[in-house]
């Protein structure tokens, strides 16, 4: 079986330094018939299992910890019987929302996973937290940016736990050198390419 990207979106709310958004998530699950991954557990258990349907899910991969990505992370993981993994830098990030349950497993930069005959290359990007992590997928020609990347360039730096040059440096460093035909799937809204968010940062921030 050949893997494939699927994809639903869901919707909740985003809370962080007192503050509360309403906000729609994208969900994306990578696998083949047979077996897959889910990236990320927003808002909604049944939504995600639904686009899992019968396969086995092998785990949970979380781009960062803010709660609108990792509210439900523990229930999923409890439904799919698949282990949440992240990046231990965002570990106060996660205790915000999740006090002292842990996750099952960690990420680190460089770390390789297979799903369904595809690779998936974990790429450490702090900045919109100290723990986000981009998942490559090359056989797909794609990179998941969690909120690391959107269409229109890099995410939110505002509030606790973020920094601007920071995650301007990961993009730059470890992101704008991906081939620019690579396409970005994101956290929140539309995808866009690497090619297409170098131009848009040119005589801006890059």
């Amino acid at each position: 079986m050949t893997a494939r990207l699927d994809h639903t979106t869901t919707s909740g709310t985003f809370t962080l330094d007192g503050e509360t958004f309403d906000v729609d998530n994208n969900v994306w699950v990578l696998g083949d018939e047979e077996q897959c991954v889910v990236f990320d557990a927003p808002h909604d258990v049944e939504a995600i299992r639904a686009l899992v349907g019968d396969r086995e899910c092998v785990g949970i991969l979380l781009t960062h910890a803010h709660d609108d990505h990792v509210r439900f992370a523990p229930e999923l993981a409890t439904a799919l019987e698949a282990p949440v993994l992240l990046n231990p830098a965002d570990a106060e990030v996660w205790r915000l929302t999740h006090g002292d349950l842990p996750w099952d497993g960690d990420v680190a930069d460089g770390d390789e996973f297979t799903v369904a005959g595809a690779d998936i290359e974990a790429i450490s990007t702090p900045g919109h937290s100290p723990g986000s992590v981009c998942y490559r997928v090359p056989a797909l020609d794609c990179v998941l940016t969690g909120d690391t990347l959107f269409q229109g360039g890099p995410g939110a730096t505002g509030r606790s736990f973020s920094d601007r040059p920071t995650i301007e440096d990961s993009i730059r460093e470890r992101l704008f050198t991906l081939p620019p035909e690579t396409i970005v799937h994101t956290g929140h809204g539309p995808d866009t390419t690497i090619g297409a968010e170098i131009e848009a940062a040119r005589g801006d921030w890059l």
